[in-house]
């Protein structure tokens, strides 16, 4: 009896797993009719080349962060019961809204852990709603990943290559190789490490005589997630292959100038550039003893492997400034041997916080020269944040680099 007890069972079983089974495929090709997916949609692409206003400026806006989850049903960490009757994912989607409409940039910057792994059931659909509103807006964005993106559904090459192909999306999953020894035009480097290393030009002022040359650089770098050094697990860094591409990207620029214009108020220089990477340097850590702008208000939580990313930004001698996340709740900028390091501050409600410290965001500005009859190159750099209060208060405005500084 035992026995035809359990066959019984197991041919009920089996007729649940099979019905379960033909409901599944029938609601999949049911939803299949429904969104049309027998037609092909072609990626709506920004307006490009990145370039300057007719003002002379170009704006950023830097977003850190966002640690999105699974939208209204991922909670709020570290907020007052007072600021909000329910909070979600949804904040994070409203401030970032926000701060589109009341910044208006002309690029946005999403410098890592854009979505929180181990909160997210769907890798592809959380990194969706998170860059929604940087899509609904048709502004140029482009993305890099931090230590958190790839803790979910997809590695770290499937994330960038997907964020490389949604709307209005300027991302690259690596650089193109370029030079003699690639053997096709275009193709991917392959011998570089982690995935979302690119560098993007801007270009001159429509109209100006700079309107066909690039005239300032942002320069995106993988800095990895976890790994493990003499058996103990630390942050990831950026590799020497990296650095090397780095130092590739400067000489390739060497000795051009952003102006061409033989007037007295040209401005003969080498192209500025930026950088944006995830997780800070070690040498972040020494600026808890010098002059910042801004709070300092949380161990730098960075590798214990030091790559040299500071020597080799130094000796170059292009980037000005250095834009970073992980830390949330350190917004500072401070200067380490020339060169400006800026944290963009938590965005996301979803990622840790403070208490009553406002999320926020960090703007960059970049202003042309004005020369007697046109723009000349990239004369100052200015930041500032934004917070996520009443106001949407500016705060902690600073001047990061100028041309003529004596002015």
């Amino acid at each position: 009896m035992e026995v035809e007890s359990s066959k019984s069972g197991n041919w009920k079983h089996s007729l649940v797993y099979l019905a379960f089974i033909t409901l599944i495929i029938h609601l999949i090709l049911h939803k299949h009719k429904l969104s049309g997916n027998d037609t092909v949609r072609v990626k709506r692409n920004p307006n490009l080349p990145l370039r300057f206003r007719y003002d002379g400026t170009f704006k950023i806006l830097q977003v850190a962060d966002m640690h999105y989850g699974n939208g209204i049903m991922s909670r709020c960490r570290d907020v007052l019961d007072e600021e909000f009757p329910y909070c979600s994912d949804l904040n994070t989607t409203h401030f970032l809204n926000t701060l589109i409409l009341s910044e208006n940039p002309d690029f946005i910057a999403f410098t890592g852990d854009n979505i929180f792994g181990p909160s997210t059931a769907d890798a592809a659909e959380s990194l969706l709603e998170a860059f929604g509103p940087a899509m609904e807006s048709g502004l140029p964005w482009a993305a890099i990943l931090g230590n958190h993106d790839q803790e979910s559904t997809m590695n770290r090459a499937e994330l960038m290559s997907l964020i490389s192909l949604m709307d209005y999306s300027v991302s690259q999953t690596n650089p193109s190789a370029e030079g003699p020894t690639s053997s096709l035009k275009g193709s991917m480097m392959t011998d570089i490490d982690g995935f979302g290393n690119y560098n993007l030009r801007v270009y001159g002022a429509p109209g100006s005589h700079l309107a066909n040359s690039s005239i300032f650089n942002l320069l995106f770098l993988d800095s990895g997630d976890r790994a493990v050094v003499q058996g103990v697990r630390t942050y990831g860094w950026i590799k020497e292959s990296q650095l090397r591409w780095v130092r590739g990207i400067s000489q390739r620029f060497q000795g051009q100038t952003s102006d061409t214009d033989q007037s007295a108020d040209a401005l003969p220089l080498t192209i500025p550039a930026l950088g944006f990477f995830h997780i800070p340097i070690p040498e972040i850590r020494q600026l808890y003893y010098k002059k910042i702008v801004g709070q300092f208000q949380e161990a730098v939580a960075c590798s214990s492997v030091n790559s040299g990313v500071l020597e080799t930004l130094v000796s170059i001698g292009d980037v000005k400034a250095v834009f970073m996340g992980h830390d949330h709740t350190n917004d500072f900028c401070g200067n380490l041997d020339g060169i400006w390091f800026c944290y963009g501050g938590g965005i996301g409600y979803h990622g840790y916080g403070k208490a009553g410290w406002p999320r926020r965001a960090r703007v960059i500005l970049a202003e042309l020269g004005k020369g007697d009859k046109a723009w000349m190159g990239v004369e100052r750099i200015k930041t500032w944040k934004r917070l996520d209060d009443e106001k949407l208060s500016k705060i902690d405005e600073q001047v990061l680099w100028d041309h003529r500084p004596s002015r």
